[in-house]
């Protein structure tokens, strides 16, 4: 038999059901194929969702009933800093809120979310082949897409004007065009898994336990996106709707090795049961059997995410660093982008010079995006008063910017990518100064030996939460004096010896919080 269709997505998950959901909405007499390899869906990292995915989720796909009933609400992201030989957690300084959160983000378990999107797109007219594993596939730009695809014992041919690789970090359409690309400038690796039995941070044990730790802030920290931070390092601690934690480790390998133990979840056990945090919420915790990974190198981007009749969307096109839980973030914006494309080609347009255009669109964005925010950051992730510059300045940067564009203009920005346009590019060029700086300060407190010196009983919390809205510039002000008297005080330092940048054998100290 042969099949046809107008588009072909590849990769049933997230981006790819929303694509199918997205271009069905839009243009219900589309003939839409979703293939998807796995039988069920299994939990995947990206639990976090912040405001810009959050965005999508609710005023795109319309999801918030179902998110509120089946999901946890995010209350913020919380650092936790410590230093050598310290036990106590009252004394560990925190980054955070006071008060909850003023926009909708969430906790979510990934499993359930694609599934049911998967059912809306099933539901909205996308005919499903599940599971079916993507063979050959041939490219003939306006002449059409080939593509082989295995159901079962059975080999099926089918064309259509569209194959849209959704298939996550295998990336299919990347790989076999050449496009795929590492990130060597980033070499961060990373390793997780779920855990039960981890104590109730806002909870009436722990608060007996450390009265005075809880009376600090009048917000729920369980509900946050917790971190623990340290030089070269940070951990996340993510609750799920059905009580399990996820736990994660993500590190820089020109900083510091893996930590030691028999299996992915006793290293990670091994290795934040060091810091008071961490032994606090995990001293007890056991793992979910069989939910633990590992990636060798996170970071990746696909150099042409598309061309006459096919796209990559998704993390096929790309992705970076999840410290601000901003992956979805960028699957929304390829998502979008892409369904209007090809929303535009389906109804007859030339979209020759608008494929070109997005290509550029997503590499200056990508580029900007890391340079802005991540190019040497585990450098700084360690020191306290660094990162709350940081956190300051890159969260300002973001609710002034990408969350506020997309609150206000939501079709128009979620068809653009972020740090796109003039402002875009000046606004990259000024976060990449600031981030440049604060790693050059690490490092000279590094050799100097007063990296870390506000690691102990600081509490850095804000009483203004983030809102898109021209109040922002408040904490915005606020991030640019930290960053100010950081540079007067390493004005005194000496300058670091340019090999100090690259730590190829850590020792015990450097691996553990700084």
């Amino acid at each position: 038999m042969q099949y046809t269709y107008d588009v072909i997505i590849i990769g049933g998950a997230f981006s790819g059901s929303s694509m199918g959901l997205l271009l069905k909405r839009a243009r219900p007499e589309t003939k839409i194929l979703i293939v998807e390899r796995s039988t069920e869906y299994d939990r995947k990292v990206g639990e976090s969702v912040s405001e810009v995915a959050g965005c999508f989720l609710t005023r795109v796909l319309r999801l918030s009933h179902y998110l509120d009933h089946h999901h946890l609400n995010k209350h913020g992201l919380r650092m936790w800093f410590t230093s050598d030989n310290n036990k106590s957690l009252a004394a560990c300084s925190e980054i955070g809120a006071y008060y909850q959160t003023r926009l909708p983000a969430y906790q979510i378990d990934r499993s359930l979310l694609d599934q049911h999107i998967y059912d809306l797109a099933t539901e909205a007219g996308c005919e499903m082949w599940r599971p079916a594993k993507v063979g050959e596939i041939k490219l003939n730009g306006k002449e059409g897409q080939t593509v082989e695809i295995k159901v079962g014992e059975e080999t099926r041919a089918v064309t259509a004007k569209w194959v849209i690789d959704a298939s996550g970090k295998a990336a299919t359409l990347a790989r076999k065009l050449g496009h795929w690309r590492k990130l060597d400038s980033h070499p961060t690796n990373s390793l997780w898994g779920r855990f039960r039995n981890v104590a109730d941070m806002d909870g009436y044990e722990f608060t007996k336990e450390h009265p005075e730790f809880m009376n600090a802030v009048r917000s729920a920290r369980g509900r946050a996106t917790n971190h623990l931070m340290g030089r070269g390092w940070w951990c996340w601690i993510i609750p799920l709707p059905n009580g399990d934690v996820s736990l994660g480790l993500t590190y820089d390998r020109r900083i510091m090795e893996a930590p030691e133990g028999a299996d992915i979840p006793e290293k990670l056990l091994n290795f934040v049961r060091k810091h008071p945090m961490g032994l606090a919420l995990f001293d007890k915790a056991e793992p979910v059997a069989h939910d633990a990974r590992a990636y060798s190198h996170l970071p990746y981007y696909t150099e042409q995410t598309a061309g006459e009749g096919w796209a990559c969307v998704g993390d096929a096109a790309g992705f970076m660093d999840p410290l601000y839980s901003q992956g979805l973030d960028y699957c929304a914006h390829t998502t979008y982008a892409v369904h209007k494309i090809v929303l535009e080609s389906l109804s007859g347009k030339e979209m020759t010079n608008d494929i070109a255009a997005y290509n550029q669109l997503f590499n200056d964005s990508y580029q900007r995006w890391y340079q802005s925010i991540y190019h040497n950051k585990y450098h700084y992730l360690g020191d306290a008063e660094l990162m709350n510059a940081a956190f300051l300045l890159d969260l300002g940067s973001y609710f002034i910017g990408p969350v506020r564009s997309v609150y206000e203009n939501t079709d128009r920005e979620f068809s653009l990518l972020p740090y796109s346009g003039m402002a875009g590019k000046m606004f990259a060029k000024f976060m990449s100064l600031y981030n440049r700086r604060l790693a050059l300060i690490a490092r000279k407190r590094w050799e100097a030996g007063t990296y870390g010196n506000m690691n102990l009983n600081h509490r850095f919390l804000l009483k203004q939460g983030f809102a898109p809205d021209l109040k922002i510039w408040r904490l915005f002000r606020n991030g640019l004096w930290i960053w100010a008297k950081a540079e007067i005080n390493a004005f005194f330092l000496p300058t670091p010896k340019e090999d100090t940048a690259v730590v190829t054998t850590p020792s015990a100290e450097q691996t553990m919080p700084a």
